[in-house]
């Protein structure tokens, strides 16, 4: 299965550019939701919880989350405990049955809403790990808000964009290779919050 992100209508083009991806009426958008998918093939999943170096000690949040799949690997994988953040319901319906079919319920909680402040990031600052496939509008929002609120120590690994200020201490080129066994060279980037 493939993670997918719900994207505003600003990045339309980007995303047809970038990824090929075709749109149209969707059955999120009678709530308001445009649906572009950009898919995050599995094997980018689990090289991004590699990346982080994810154990059973962490609180992995994905902010964005899609269909779950990322919290629910890093949870099934690791034993690690995860919050996944999405404001489109249809994603948040498709990431509880993924929660649900890794067995994870326990460890994994997914939270309707915004994923840079409010109720469903109230408690941002325990997460050990963040992941995210966001574009750059966002990455270039959330930079200040991880570095005022992670604690140091805490990783950070997004796929395909950077934060726009903050050098990656870590950039992997990664082929991923979706359900239909199509190829995609990813660009994946590590950060650690370090003591200001």
């Amino acid at each position: 299965m493939l993670r997918t992100r719900t994207l505003g209508f600003a990045g339309l083009l980007t995303c047809l550019v970038l990824a090929g991806t075709t749109f149209g009426r969707g059955d999120g958008e009678k709530d308001g939701f445009n649906l572009i998918y950009v898919p995050t093939p599995q094997n980018a999943v689990e090289k991004m919880l590699d990346m982080a170096k994810v154990t059973d000690k962490d609180v992995v949040f994905d902010l964005g989350c899609g269909d779950g799949r990322i919290v629910a690997t890093a949870a099934k994988k690791y034993k690690a405990k995860g919050v996944g953040v999405d404001l489109n319901p249809v994603r948040i319906k498709e990431s509880h049955a993924t929660v649900k079919k890794f067995g994870v319920e326990k460890l994994v909680e997914i939270r309707q809403g915004n994923a840079l402040e409010g109720p469903a990031v109230k408690d941002m600052e325990r997460a050990t790990v963040i992941c995210l496939y966001m574009l750059p509008e966002f990455m270039a929002k959330l930079e200040p808000v991880v570095k005022a609120r992670l604690k140091p120590g805490a990783r950070i690994v997004a796929h395909d964009y950077h934060f726009p200020k903050w050098k990656p201490e870590q950039t992997v080129e990664f082929v991923g290779v979706d359900d239909n066994g199509r190829e995609r060279t990813l660009t994946l980037y590590l950060w650690t919050v370090k003591k200001e």
